[in-house]
């Protein structure tokens, strides 16, 4: 996609098409379900605080982890393999900055009545699961914190939550965005922009920005950085 965007020559072979939607596929999907295992990650840590370290071993993430990964794939190559079926007969340019299964389907001679029924029937449950999951562990979660007594503990089970429910809010706004009949194309472009470009620039400033360290190691190189130009101008001076 980077490579399109700054060359003059933007042809792609139909096998790269579908490498690049099938990595696309993979990571938003992965995305799907990382967020969810990050939902019941706070749960776990507000509602059961003495048995996080049972609840959520070492063993039970690394399955979280794998299965998520092998999910994805399977999903990936599910729709992968469904696009393999469609010919392309009509015009060669896609309507997008990248291959994305809408712009495909328009390209397609091939009815993708199938294609977009496999959407539903495999896409639509992984977001029911993983919506669902989300917005009950922030149901129980939320529950926690009313009954809390303590203001300080209800700050930092705030403040714990409050990244996780940020990058979650955003990425399910442009799920819903995204989520429309198949043959309205004019909203594809600036929504795909968000979900693939905006959402995984500002993750790491949403997630890290809230870490200690990160926060202490900025001020350090901004403290040097402030010593440094105050040696120059002595210098100078």
């Amino acid at each position: 996609m980077l490579e399109n965007l700054f060359s003059k020559d933007r042809r792609i072979s139909l096998y790269e098409c579908m490498a690049q939607f099938y990595f696309l596929c993979l990571a938003e999907t992965a995305d799907c379900f990382l967020l969810a295992a990050m939902a019941y990650d706070r749960y776990v840590a507000i509602c059961h605080p003495l048995q996080y370290h049972t609840m959520m071993s070492k063993k039970l993430c690394i399955q979280m982890t794998v299965g998520t990964f092998i999910a994805s794939n399977l999903h990936s190559m599910i729709h992968v393999g469904l696009l393999l079926r469609l010919t392309f007969c009509r015009s060669n340019q896609i309507d997008h900055f990248f291959c994305d299964i809408l712009p495909l389907y328009r390209l397609s001679c091939t009815d993708p009545y199938i294609n977009e029924l496999m959407i539903y029937i495999f896409s639509m449950p992984i977001q029911i699961f993983t919506i669902a999951t989300v917005l009950i562990s922030y149901l129980f979660i939320l529950f926690t914190i009313f009954k809390m007594k303590s203001k300080k503990g209800r700050g930092k089970a705030l403040s714990t939550c409050a990244s996780h429910f940020l990058s979650v809010s955003i990425f399910y706004i442009c799920l819903l965005m995204y989520i429309r009949p198949f043959e309205e194309g004019d909203k594809d472009i600036p929504v795909a922009i968000f979900y693939t470009i905006v959402i995984p620039l500002l993750n790491p400033f949403i997630y890290s920005l809230r870490n200690k360290e990160v926060i202490n190691v900025l001020k350090k190189i901004m403290k040097n950085y402030s010593d440094f130009k105050q040696t120059l101008s002595s210098s100078a001076s």
